[in-house]
C-alpha cells in the first residue's frame, strides 16, 4: 500500500515569494511524500519576477505558479490539509480561514526578500538568502519520521523548525 501524501499549504500576506519558492521547494524535496500549495491573505495578483528567476536558474517547474488567495484553501472542494505554514509575520498575525483537514500549523517567518531596496546585486542575494533558508527548514521538515512521532511530538518539532533560522540541514 502507498504511503499517504500530506498536504502543506504555505502562506504569505502576498504570496508573491517566500511562501512561492516554499511550495516549490517541498514539492522537490518531498515528492512522492508531500504535496505542496501557497496561498496570501492579500495576494499580489503575481509571483515576483526574481522569485520565477531563481527557481527557473534552479531547475525549477514556474509554469503553473501563481499568486492566489487562502480563500482557494478554505473552501468546499479543496484539500484536507495536514500542515499550514506561515512565512511571514504579517500571515501569522491575521485571522486565518477555518482549513479543511484541522491541519497543525507552525509560525516559520522569514524577512521578506521583495522589500528589499538597493542594487540588482543585493535584491537577488535576498532572494538566495530566502531560498536557502527555506530550503534548510523544509528539508528538515521533510526528513521528520511522521509515522513515528506522536501528535505532541511533531508539532514541538515544527515549531522549532520555526523559531532557529537554520545554517544547513
Amino acid at each position: 500500500m502507498p504511503e499517504r501524501i500530506f498536504n502543506v499549504l504555505f502562506l504569505c500576506t502576498g504570496n508573491s515569494a517566500r511562501s512561492i519558492l516554499a511550495e516549490s521547494i517541498l514539492n522537490r524535496l518531498g515528492a512522492g511524500r508531500f504535496q505542496a500549495f501557497s496561498a496570501g491573505s492579500h495576494p499580489k495578483g503575481a509571483v515576483h519576477p526574481l522569485a520565477l528567476e531563481l527557481l527557473a536558474k534552479l531547475g525549477y517547474p514556474t509554469k503553473n505558479l501563481r499568486s492566489k488567495s487562502w480563500d482557494e484553501f478554505a473552501g468546499w472542494g479543496a484539500p484536507p490539509l495536514d500542515f499550514v505554514f506561515t512565512v511571514c509575520d504579517d500571515a501569522a498575525g491575521e485571522v486565518c480561514p477555518v482549513w479543511p483537514g484541522q491541519p497543525m500549523t507552525a509560525h516559520w517567518g522569514l524577512p521578506d526578500p521583495a522589500a528589499v531596496e538597493g542594487s540588482p546585486a543585493e535584491q537577488h542575494l535576498a532572494f538566495a538568502e530566502t531560498y536557502r533558508l527555506l530550503n534548510n527548514r523544509i528539508g528538515i521538515f521533510a526528513n521528520l519520521p511522521l509515522k513515528s512521532l506522536d501528535k505532541l511530538s511533531l508539532q514541538k518539532r515544527i515549531d522549532e523548525i520555526g523559531r532557529k533560522l537554520p545554517e544547513s540541514a
